[in-house]
């Protein structure tokens, strides 16, 4: 059953949101503060409804801390419904944005909208359209993750640049200054070994074995590639 995160400090609004989901079938855990919401948050959450203003953190704060670890749809429910408001949340992370008072109907096909998009391009799905698959190592296009053996691995923007180049142009074969004018977009000078740098940084952190590498290979004299 599928764990729904409902935070807002007004409980007559948390308890009628629990009572239309669970009638779809959905578990709700309740909060009503943003502190309690980040720590009720877990693995097995799967969408957020939040509240904007509520007392000490408020939502888009909330948001923003969850965004750090988890890329799970967030869904504003709030009272606030300019424009600026809303461009205000999405900025902060959250994927939709709904104004008080809501239809029971509306409220539930959008949670349901998000749930499709985000259980499609999961990253234990590989052959969700946003993943990419080599080797042991799984790019997600749309969250800009990489996991080795379902392990997050850190890259710094430039090695997920190079990485995410390479993979999604399988088994084409990149020359150092072709990188460098794709992930730089700076004019490539002859001597130039930065690239070099990057990608014995990156096979550090993704290859088994960097002096064996087995994702980002050399074709000397050439380049580089991933195969397919």
């Amino acid at each position: 059953m599928d764990t729904i995160l409902v935070v807002d400090d007004n409980k007559e609004i948390t308890d009628l949101i629990e009572s239309i989901l669970v009638k779809e079938g959905y578990n709700v855990i309740k909060a009503y503060s943003g502190i309690e919401a980040l720590g009720k948050f877990s693995e097995q959450t799967v969408l957020c409804i939040l509240d904007v203003m509520m007392p000490g953190i408020d939502g888009c704060e909330v948001c923003r801390r969850i965004r750090k670890k988890s890329n799970v749809p967030i869904l504003y429910l709030s009272a606030k419904g300019t424009d600026v408001d809303k461009v205000i949340g999405l900025s902060a992370g959250g994927d939709d944005y709904m104004v008080k008072p809501f239809s029971s109907i509306e409220l539930v096909a959008r949670v349901k909208a998000l749930l499709r998009r985000y259980l499609y391009h999961r990253i234990d799905k590989p052959n969700a359209a946003n993943c990419v698959t080599i080797d042991s190592l799984t790019i997600d296009l749309d969250a800009h993750t990489v996991m080795k053996y379902q392990e997050k691995v850190s890259l710094t923007k430039t090695e997920y640049d190079i990485l995410v180049l390479l993979a999604t142009n399988p088994n084409r074969v990149f020359s150092t200054e072709e990188i460098f004018k794709n992930v730089w977009k700076e004019k490539y000078y002859e001597g130039n070994n930065t690239v070099m740098v990057h990608i014995a940084r990156l096979r550090e952190k993704i290859e088994d074995s960097p002096r064996n590498a087995k994702i980002v290979k050399n074709v000397w004299g050439v380049g580089y590639k991933v195969e397919a």
